[in-house]
């Protein structure tokens, strides 16, 4: 005892570990089976099965995630924010769902691109779509929800993103957001560097030592980030459908209408955990009743509305320009769920 009082890293570490997705999940599995022993492997083979079933889609995310970081293939996406700003627009939506960025980097590359002079238009709009949908998330939301629904995803991640770049050029047009950028001071980023628009991708990555080291540090960082959290999200999945009342769900958010989705939207923005759990968390939530526009919008809404996403925009602009994002990611989601609904 004395030994780890005196070198703390170990207690350290210990308590990295427990503040930590990992936890969450054996804490909940541990209370399944002491407060109810007879449905614990019910539910414990519910969570290995589905996150089984996914296994496949995480694998493939994390090689091609890997290979677009060690490539360099992130720079590409600032070409989408050179030339006419209408045709900006529609590539800043489009590679928004693209691009393979950490959160720390889409801080320092949209700052650079505002302080050149990109229209807040395009910004807005690679804003809205990047955090909808990446690589990873669509194979996972593909895994836990069907081709059709990751596919409805993807299209509502473009079209909010035209959505909010018109809306935002069209203010901006009347005179509104003339001034939209806060003060900056210079920023330390957590141990990535914002992509150089002037870079060129190397394809064969593995041609160079440092790309090779780079793929072989991401396989592995994305392969553990992506694990940890499906562990918490099927755990999650398995309590719900074990434990809630069907009927709960399909009062709150099934059937059809637009009041359902509306609720959905509402509640996902302040209830979002992130958009590797959602997806078989939702999956749970339409077993029990959820309808297949609700859980669209629930998506959508929650993306906009996460943590990462929300400070990228806080940090860079000021508030009435925040409000607008937020604004037209949670009136996009409304209509991305009537939509989707509908089909």
């Amino acid at each position: 005892m004395a030994e780890l009082t005196q070198n703390p890293r170990p207690m350290k570490a210990l308590g990295n570990w427990l503040n930590t997705p990992w936890t969450l999940s054996v804490a909940m599995l541990a209370a399944a089976a002491i407060l109810d022993p007879g449905n614990f492997r019910s539910v414990l083979e519910f969570t290995l099965a589905a996150l089984g079933s996914t296994a496949r889609y995480i694998l493939f995310a994390v090689l091609l995630l890997a290979y677009l970081k060690a490539t360099g293939a992130e720079a590409m996406v600032a070409r989408a924010f050179e030339g006419r700003e209408t045709r900006m627009i529609f590539l800043a939506a489009l590679f928004g769902g693209l691009a393979p960025f950490c959160s720390c980097e889409v801080i320092p590359f949209i700052a650079g691109l505002l302080a050149l002079g990109a229209p807040l238009s395009a910004v807005m709009a690679f804003w809205l779509s990047s955090p909808l949908i990446d690589p990873p998330t669509l194979l996972i939301t593909a895994g836990a929800l069907g081709w059709p629904f990751a596919i409805g995803k993807a299209v509502a991640a473009v079209a909010l993103g035209l959505f909010g770049g018109f809306a935002i050029k069209l203010l901006h047009g009347q005179g509104v957001f003339a001034n939209p950028l806060r003060q900056q001071k210079a920023r330390n980023c957590c141990g990535c560097s914002a992509p150089k628009p002037d870079a060129e991708p190397n394809w064969s990555f593995w041609t160079e030592a440092e790309r090779r080291a780079r793929f072989r540090g991401e396989f592995i960082s994305n392969g553990v980030f992506l694990l940890k959290w499906l562990a918490l999200a099927y755990v999650l999945e398995s309590l719900l459908v074990h434990y809630v009342p069907a009927a709960v769900i399909a009062g709150l958010v099934g059937g059809d209408g637009v009041l359902p989705i509306a609720v959905a939207a509402l509640v996902g923005m302040p209830a979002y955990l992130n958009s590797y759990v959602a997806p078989p968390l939702l999956a749970g939530l339409m077993e029990q009743g959820m309808s297949a526009g609700a859980a669209m919008a629930f998506l959508v809404a929650g993306a906009v509305s996460s943590v990462p996403a929300m400070a990228a925009v806080w940090s860079l602009v000021k508030p009435k320009v925040f409000a607008a994002y937020l604004g037209l990611g949670v009136s996009g989601a409304i209509l991305a769920g009537m939509l989707f609904q509908l089909i």
